[in-house]
């Protein structure tokens, strides 16, 4: 059984993969002090609770944070007795390698929404990802990545206007009922919610009208649903985006070595 792990700088989710669907999922706060015997305790437990009774014996990791992947190595060798295929290292092959300016390391998370976003909807695509930072990833006919863009995360974006401004308030991003704010926690979430709505759109029209080809536009990450509320910004959503791209790249592996 396959327990393929995504560590995101702000969250970690374990999933257990049994060859055709995920058997059970669970998220952690990231922390890179958590030793290998705090991973195996709380995953052992969770597994217990919900009746998720395998031996996993296989682990895939892909990592935006590298000083976690030593304890999740202690993780995978201690208590399940295998070596794990880290996303990014000389060792785990890809199934279309990324081609960018020489000498860049593409992040993990980036090679990972490739691999998945081409599986299920082929080349020509653009994957948004709504995480700690907000990126757009670009997926050739081939399955390459071959670039994208980095933005400020949602979350980040509203953070940075409470450390910074004493004035405002920390808000949660939600969809505004006006453009207009008639407060400051309206106007804050107008600011930010139309702000992404509008950085969505023109860096997708920027990039389409780049690559002069018709593409397909992917949404994966925890705001995701919340911007697709709106015009259509998006042709798919992807729950599962990452995690069904480790299993990809996990298959890939196991039939090309």
């Amino acid at each position: 059984m396959l327990l393929a792990i995504d560590c995101g700088n702000t969250n970690t989710v374990f999933s257990i993969w049994d060859g055709s669907s995920f058997i059970g999922t669970w998220r952690m706060s990231t922390e890179w002090q958590r030793t290998g015997d705090e991973y195996y305790v709380w995953l052992k437990t969770l597994m217990e609770i919900h009746k998720v009774d395998v031996t996993i014996d296989e682990v895939i990791i892909s990592s935006t944070v590298p000083r976690v992947v030593f304890n999740l190595r202690v993780l995978s060798d201690r208590y399940f007795n295998c070596r794990p295929l880290v996303v990014g290292k000389s060792d785990c092959l890809l199934p279309a390698d990324p081609r960018v300016d020489a000498g860049t390391a593409v992040g993990p998370d980036r090679l990972v929404n490739t691999a998945g976003s081409f599986d299920r909807h082929g080349g020509n695509l653009i994957v948004v990802d709504f995480g700690t930072a907000t990126t757009f990833d670009v997926v050739d006919t081939d399955g390459a990545y071959v670039g994208g863009v980095i933005a400020p995360g949602v979350n980040l974006s509203l953070a940075a206007l409470h450390n910074a401004a004493a004035a405002l308030p920390h808000v949660d991003i939600s969809k505004p009922q006006a453009v207009v704010g008639t407060n400051t926690v309206a106007c804050m979430q107008s600011g930010v919610f139309w702000g992404y709505v509008g950085l969505v759109r023109e860096i997708c029209a920027r990039i389409k009208a780049e690559r002069g080809v018709a593409m397909r536009v992917i949404s994966t990450g925890g705001l995701a649903p919340l911007f697709g509320q709106t015009e259509t910004l998006f042709d798919v959503f992807e729950d599962d985006l990452t995690m069904h791209g480790l299993t990809v790249i996990h298959r890939y592996n196991k039939e090309n070595t």
